[in-house]
């Protein structure tokens, strides 16, 4: 088990722009069945994907890096994110 602090774990970041508007970005750390759930999810939600990469040539399980990005309303924006943590297995950090 690899502490939260190491980088493996999905992060999101939230930024007020104004006008009810923010900016969101940040990380979906995912195995191989979960990529192409998240990807969907993120797309149907108007969430651009920025980058997926792996950094481990052997991790068990093997893990992959989305990096995504988008602006619009807040409310908006987090109902958009649902279905994509939905579509991992994430456990609350301890």
């Amino acid at each position: 088990m690899l502490p939260p602090a190491l980088g493996i774990t999905t992060g999101i970041n939230f930024q007020p722009m104004g006008g009810n508007k923010a900016a969101i970005n940040g990380d979906f750390v995912m195995t191989a069945p979960e990529a192409q759930k998240v990807i969907r999810a993120l797309r149907k939600g108007d969430i651009d994907i920025v980058e997926l990469h792996n950094h481990s040539l052997t991790d068990q399980p093997r893990l992959f890096y989305l990096h995504f990005w988008a602006t619009t309303d807040g409310v908006t924006l987090a109902k958009a994110l649902r279905p994509a943590l939905d579509a991992t297995a994430p456990t609350p950090a301890s």
